[in-house]
């Protein structure tokens, strides 16, 4: 679990309760049905329009990310780089077949099985990058569904209030729900511009930041099964990926 995205969470939880309460208003003033689904079934509504569901579907299992993110360990896959060079220089590269089924890892496992199996450097290099490009494009369109959500979340907090000014008007003639009717509708835009800043964007630019992540340590990978096709000799391999370090 990452604590720092937990805290942060709860935090911008409490910075609006807070700041209700600060500004001698209740907590709740802060709930209405009517503005919630509006603006959380509008913004989802949205979405679902403009993205296919596969898409849907990988935004949901990434979310889990924000608060349990994949350790990324540059350090450490260069070391393990290096010990498979030294394997296939003791033992041949037949002697790396046993590392496949120990990684759990997917995209590790095609490259050391292509690597066993014999192929070219530049056509493991060619199937690694399409593989990464292909899976990079996918993840960053599942990142941008909730940019996409924190894009809709403030209009549809506006339509709420407009529609919420509008019930106001119809009641002008009873001045004792005028103030009421008036605070509910602006509750709808408290809704879009919390869900889209607090939650929604910054959650979007994480799992971009882990995507770039993860881009970097395959990238480290191709280089690495690259070098020990070529037979490049282990230090040799080490020198060359510390460079994605500094």
């Amino acid at each position: 679990m990452d604590p720092i995205s937990i805290i942060g969470t709860i935090l911008a939880f409490a910075v609006i309760i807070v700041g209700t309460l600060l500004k001698g208003s209740s907590i709740e003033a802060l709930w209405n049905p009517g503005a919630f689904v509006i603006v959380f079934a509008g913004t989802l509504a949205a979405v679902m329009v403009q993205n296919p569901g596969r898409v849907l579907r990988r935004a949901v299992g990434m979310a889990r990310m924000i608060y349990q993110p994949p350790r990324h360990r540059p350090g450490d896959l260069v070391s393990r780089v290096v010990g498979w060079s030294e394997i296939s220089r003791r033992q041949g590269l037949l002697g790396l077949e046993p590392q496949i089924d120990a990684e759990a890892d997917g995209f590790v496992r095609k490259g050391l099985q292509l690597l066993v199996d014999g192929g070219e450097p530049e056509a493991i290099r060619g199937a690694l990058e399409l593989e990464l490009d292909t899976r990079e494009q996918i993840d960053m369109a599942a990142a941008r569904v909730f940019e996409n959500a924190g894009v809709y979340s403030p209009t549809m907090g506006i339509i709420g209030a407009v529609l919420g000014l509008m019930a106001v008007m119809q009641n002008l003639t009873d001045p004792g729900k005028l103030g009421h009717g008036i605070a509910a509708a602006f509750v709808s835009t408290v809704y879009g511009v919390s869900l889209a800043n607090l939650l929604m964007l910054p959650m979007a630019a994480r799992l971009k930041t882990l995507i770039g992540k993860q881009t970097r340590m395959r990238e480290i990978l191709i280089e690495g099964l690259v070098a020990i096709a070529q037979g490049d000799n282990p230090r040799q391999i080490e020198s060359k990926l510390q460079g994605f370090l500094t």
